[in-house]
């Protein structure tokens, strides 16, 4: 997808450790990790919400 080696990965890791520092990763990753979570909730909550209304539509066709 993003067409990364591990070579860059490390090098990404290595960088983030220098700036932010050892302590402050681990909050990072649990915001990353709770920001990724809300996003696909939405997306699938959008993705149904969408799924209904197309069925209702139909129905009131029919």
């Amino acid at each position: 997808m993003f067409n990364i080696g591990w070579t860059e990965v490390i090098l990404v890791l290595g960088v983030g450790l220098l700036i932010f520092g050892p302590k402050k990763i681990p909050e990072l990753g649990q915001a990353l990790g709770k920001t990724l979570r809300i996003v696909k909730d939405e997306l699938n909550t959008t993705d149904v919400e969408e799924t209904t209304y197309i069925e209702e539509e139909t129905e009131e066709r029919s």
